[in-house]
């Protein structure tokens, strides 16, 4: 018998941990999907929702990969090949339809997203670009950590940020290189990645460039409505609070993750000697750059410009991937490096988002939750929907979770006398921020990539971090949009 193998039968090292934890997903799953018919979901016209065999097993899944995910108990792309097994053997939706889910328009722009980080970093320009900012942020960690986020918060005003993080990932890790600690996890790690992650999505909230989730949430509204929300008029409401959100969360991890050195003595003096080190941009880096810079105004322009809209930003995105190989930037040995894990990641949290939205669980549960709010106050509806939307969020594509409760929302909203207004903009700004998992965002999948925290610290950290959101919404709701001029109340 190897040793390896004795080592497999010793008792000590059986995780009973990883087991608890793996047996508890199943029995959520068995104890949901085989349990009797629930209740229907009843809206305040009348109208009745059936949670089908199929929205039930859809909903097992769901616990299961939910439980899988913030405990880890095997790698998370391991966890969303089992959400699609799951709901092919289970006949919760055809094997067709789950899988082709693997490969939504928005798990290929992740990956583009990603080959985009790759670049920066393979050609220099990360290197180039982190020197330069530490050139000007100087040697306090603290102000490290604020130029991190607010450059990576800026940068989502005008490109998605999936794109922006896969960007900046690479530029943080040469910044922590230089701390001193070579891959070793310090509070100071755990911060610039986890913020840059948090931040992106605090950023993206400001315009409709940040994400699709803006978009998507102003059709519905129009819809509904029928009243159109421009551009510059998301952007007026939504640059306070998300600026808010910038600073507090700039704070949360300065008292949280307070960096161990407060300075990095003589930083500043070895950023300006390795950045004269690489010399001038070479033809390399100017050609990426070209590539990278005419993706993003390409897909910039689509909202200004109606004869793009029709073209797909994964499209546009790919093609930069396209070209990078083209022109021989990258290589073959470098796709094989891509992060299939993460890639896998957002492949099975796609496919459950569909699960749930075609099996009409998430419909059921959006009534059932704002059902229970329909006789209280307008502020607490409004804070209901908002923390309804912030955990949907964290579990599917924000775009779903905005489509399963603001449709619903909007019904309920005039019995209360709650203007529609004030539900889109708060739905939106939790829509952007889930701080819970990391299927919540790609941001949070590409800085869980560092490997300095795990998916468990990411969602225990993310607990108070969600507090802090509503609390700024409540106050967003109360006090700073009433005195920008947005209608809170009407006459019920």
């Amino acid at each position: 018998m190897t040793a390896q193998t004795e080592a497999a039968f010793n008792g000590s090292s059986i995780d009973w941990k990883r087991i608890l934890f793996m047996l508890t997903g199943v029995a959520l799953f068995i104890g949901v999907y085989y349990s009797p018919p629930w209740s229907d979901a009843v809206d305040p016209a009348g109208k009745h929702f059936l949670l089908s065999r199929e929205g039930k097993g859809a909903l097992a899944v769901f616990l299961l990969a939910g439980t899988w995910w913030v405990f880890e108990v095997v790698p998370i792309g391991v966890t969303s090949l089992a959400i699609g097994t799951l709901q092919a053997l289970f006949l919760i939706r055809p094997a067709k339809k789950a899988f082709t889910d693997f490969m939504d328009p928005s798990v290929l722009f992740i990956f583009a997203s990603i080959v985009i980080g790759m670049v920066f970093t393979k050609t220099g320009l990360t290197k180039r670009l982190a020197y330069r900012m530490l050139m000007i942020v100087g040697e306090k960690t603290s102000m490290i950590y604020l130029g991190v986020f607010v450059v990576t918060a800026a940068l989502t005003h005008i490109m998605a940020h999936t794109a922006v993080a896969a960007t900046i990932y690479p530029l943080l890790l040469a910044i922590y290189a230089l701390y001193g600690e070579d891959n070793k996890q310090t509070k100071f790690g755990k911060g610039l990645f986890m913020g840059m992650a948090y931040v992106a999505g605090a950023g993206s909230i400001v315009t409709l460039l940040g994400a699709a989730r803006g978009a998507v949430a102003i059709g519905f509204f129009k819809e509904i409505i029928h009243r159109d929300v421009s551009f510059f008029e998301l952007a007026y409401y939504m640059f306070p609070i998300g600026w808010l959100m910038v600073f507090v969360l700039w704070g949360f991890f300065m008292v949280f993750f307070k960096p161990e050195k407060k300075t990095i003595p003589g930083l500043r003096d070895k950023a300006r000697d390795l950045n004269a080190a690489l010399g001038g941009i070479t033809k390399m880096e100017i050609l990426a750059l070209a590539i990278i810079g005419g993706a993003i105004l390409v897909m910039s322009l689509r909202s200004f410009v109606p004869a793009l809209q029709p073209i797909d930003k994964t499209a546009i995105i790919l093609m930069s991937t396209i070209l990078f190989f083209v022109f021989r930037i990258l290589s073959i040995d470098d796709l094989e490096q891509i992060p299939w894990n993460i890639i896998l990641l957002f492949a099975g949290a796609m496919s459950i988002g569909f699960c749930l939205w075609e099996t009409g669980a998430a419909k059921w549960m959006a009534v059932k939750w704002l059902a229970l709010f329909q006789e209280s106050g307008g502020f607490i509806f409004i804070m209901s929907i908002a923390f309804f939307v912030m955990i949907m969020t964290n579990f599917i594509m924000n775009v779903a979770a905005i489509a399963i409760s603001l449709p619903v929302a909007l019904v309920i909203a005039p019995y209360l006398g709650v203007a529609p207004e004030v539900i889109l903009f708060a739905a939106l700004v939790v829509a952007g921020m889930p701080f819970l998992l990391l299927v919540g965002a790609a941001p949070n999948a590409i800085a869980y990539e560092s490997k300095q925290f795990t998916s468990g610290e990411f969602f225990l950290w993310g607990l108070p971090a969600s507090v802090i959101l509503m609390v700024v919404v409540g106050l967003a709701v109360w006090f700073v949009w009433p005195l920008m001029g947005m209608p809170i109340s009407v006459a019920p």
